[in-house]
């Protein structure tokens, strides 16, 4: 079942060009004869010259040596999947990585995968999407092989009111993924915002398919802007990238797998334990937690009130100004 899955989505990454960039990445020292390359992958020589000449249409640096064979001139930062999964063992994400060069939307495949029964821990990634979307139907721009665009599929034993905290969840593991590469500590705006110097940079959109006493599955689609050096004119105001931010190149590869270790981290937090250590950790972080001015904007009205915390189920607390706690279940939160 799952080769015929894997046959029919289209557009995904051949698992033996995974195998070429990953043979090529590992001995990036070495030069490796093309009849060495097609043994090891299994195919062809005529093939394996092709796949190189794909490989650098997709701007991969690949020397060639005439009877030599070749060598990658610098370790490409494409999310091979050969690559992540040996970084990933001992979480659920190691075993399933579908890697695209190009989708419309890894959301999308991930929904389509979780009604054909694949399993918790489902990765699905891609280099570009063309229709990435972020909460209410908003574009997510998704420049080629410069940010993050994944969608991790969920099987978790909670009920819908308490899905939102998956996308808690998300926020933290995407701000300790890069904490470490930024001088500044990024915020969390909820409900799925991750901000340095105020813009956004992160972007969690969480879809699910539930009963009324039980979610059958849960979808997590992250997106980071990690490399791009300028951003549309539309949305430099309030976004950025790492790249923007620190004025150099940061390793997608290394993000990647400290976001997925950071989320089985957080997800059997909030398995074993409930929200309340997510919640805690929520408010440590966060400075939209607690005594935030915010206009919220809801389908149905726009305010202006303080954040007063959050719900056990994630849901975020406003005091208006004549006092009233409102619970917002879903809405725009900007600082007033």
């Amino acid at each position: 079942m799952e080769a015929k899955r894997l046959k029919d989505i289209r557009g995904l990454t051949d698992r033996r060009i995974d195998a070429l960039l990953t043979l090529l990445s590992e001995n990036s020292t070495i030069v490796i004869s093309g009849t060495k390359i097609a043994k090891e992958i299994g195919v062809s020589h005529d093939t394996v010259w092709r796949w190189i000449q794909k490989l650098r249409a997709l701007g991969v640096s690949v020397n060639g040596h005439p009877s030599k064979g070749y060598h990658i001139a610098r370790i490409p930062d494409i999310l091979a999947p050969k690559l992540i999964s040996r970084r990933l063992l001992n979480t659920p994400f190691w075993k399933r990585i579908y890697h695209f060069f190009k989708v419309e939307s890894t959301n999308d495949i991930a929904m389509e995968l979780g009604d054909e029964g694949e399993a918790h821990g489902t990765v699905v990634i891609a280099e570009e999407q063309t229709r990435g979307r972020g909460r209410s139907g908003r574009v997510w721009t998704s420049e080629k092989s410069t940010g993050i665009y994944c969608s991790v599929l969920l099987r978790p034993p909670i009920s819908p009111a308490q899905t939102s905290l998956l996308t808690l969840v998300a926020g933290l593991a995407a701000r300790d993924a890069v904490g470490e590469e930024l001088d500044a500590a990024p915020d969390i705006r909820w409900p799925n915002d991750v901000l340095v110097g105020g813009k956004k940079f992160c972007g969690i959109l969480t879809e699910m398919h539930a009963e009324p006493d039980r979610v059958n599955y849960a979808v997590v689609g992250i997106g980071i802007n990690v490399n791009q050096s300028r951003l549309p004119a539309e949305i430099a105001g309030i976004a950025t990238s790492l790249r923007i931010e620190s004025g150099h190149v940061h390793s997608r590869l290394e993000i990647l797998v400290r976001l997925l270790r950071h989320l089985d981290r957080y997800y059997n937090l909030f398995v074993t334990s409930g929200p309340q250590p997510i919640v805690r950790r929520f408010a440590e972080v966060s400075s939209y937690f607690q005594g935030k001015r915010v206009r919220i904007t809801t389908a149905s009205e726009s305010f202006i009130g303080t954040t007063a915390g959050l719900e056990p189920s994630g849901v975020l607390r406003v005091a208006r100004d004549d006092g009233r706690i409102e619970p917002v279940i879903s809405g725009d939160v900007v600082e007033a």
